[in-house]
């Protein structure tokens, strides 16, 4: 079925998600997603200039005060926290930027290409992969492949969402070469680099993380598999010691990225240091009647 609101702001066919990431290209400005967990945080971030919105559960424990790698626990459900804070918090309020939902694509309880439906009908103009079993390793990843859960769920989400009927922009994270070989095959339209939690602030890692050059290096071999199978790609950097703009330079200085991806790099501290540093201005405003008490 047509989508009726089309070419008049959310929501966006992908071909007219991609057509706004390669407008900004040929502007010659890098493309910046943003994770948003609130409201606020959605309409201040398309104000700052952001190309597009991703909302997924993660988001709401950072707004909370904890730690992203929350979202990638057994604390609620994830697809549906996505949801609300997409109908609730974040649709309403922004104007025109796309806005992409977090869809946790092994959820065994759900029929995928059903939950699709609704996440193109709440006004969602693409998919991402989160949360994500691509950053999990070790003997638990093994288990999670070994017992029904695996990260192929997610590439065949993507495949899916191209479906006739459903026609979602999907951009997706990984942390390997294979699992971009792999989304690239299955027809993802932007793959984001997931080199690790983001380092900084007051629930950053600091030690679990590599260096920006190896950052960079991860990255690139990353595109480069990707690229072996189809060369119209976006390909954008996230997490690790990526978490301010000159970060993000140097990653696009130094690979074939175009952008990057800020949730907690964005969102989190861009509110941690600003209420710090606001609270403490009020406190020092003058009080004379208090000592005349």
């Amino acid at each position: 079925m047509p989508n009726p609101w089309t070419g008049v702001g959310n929501p966006y066919t992908r071909q007219e998600v991609l057509d706004r990431l390669h407008a900004a290209l040929d502007r010659g400005e890098p493309i910046i997603v943003a994770g948003a967990g609130t409201g606020i945080s959605a309409k201040f971030i398309e104000k700052g200039g952001a190309d597009l919105l991703i909302i997924y559960n993660s988001g709401r424990f950072r707004m909370s005060g904890h730690g992203s790698t929350a979202g990638l626990m057994a604390y609620g459900d994830a697809n549906a926290v996505a949801m609300e804070i997409g109908e609730f918090e974040v649709l309403p309020v922004v104007k025109e930027i796309p806005v992409i939902c977090g869809v946790h694509a092994s959820d065994p309880r759900r029929r995928m290409w059903h939950h699709l439906l609704k996440v193109r009908d709440m006004g969602f103009s693409g998919i991402n992969n989160f949360p994500t079993h691509s950053i999990v390793d070790g003997l638990f990843r093994q288990v999670l492949e070994e017992t029904g859960m695996s990260v192929q769920h997610e590439i065949e989400m993507v495949a899916l969402a191209q479906k006739a009927g459903i026609n979602l922009f999907s951009i997706v994270y990984v942390a390997t070469p294979d699992e971009s070989r792999r989304m690239a095959e299955a027809g993802a339209d932007a793959i984001i680099a997931h080199v690790g939690c983001t380092i900084g602030g007051s629930i950053g890692v600091t030690g679990a993380t590599c260096t920006l050059e190896e950052a960079a290096t991860r990255t690139q071999s990353i595109i480069e598999a990707a690229r072996s199978v189809r060369k119209d790609l976006i390909f954008l950097s996230h997490g690790g010691p990526i978490s301010t703009p000159d970060d993000a330079a140097y990653i696009n200085e130094h690979t074939d990225a175009v952008g990057f991806v800020g949730a907690s790099s964005l969102e989190r501290m861009g509110v941690e240091q600003s209420l710090t540093d606001l609270t403490r201005t009020f406190k020092q405003i003058p009080c004379p009647a208090g000592r005349k008490r």
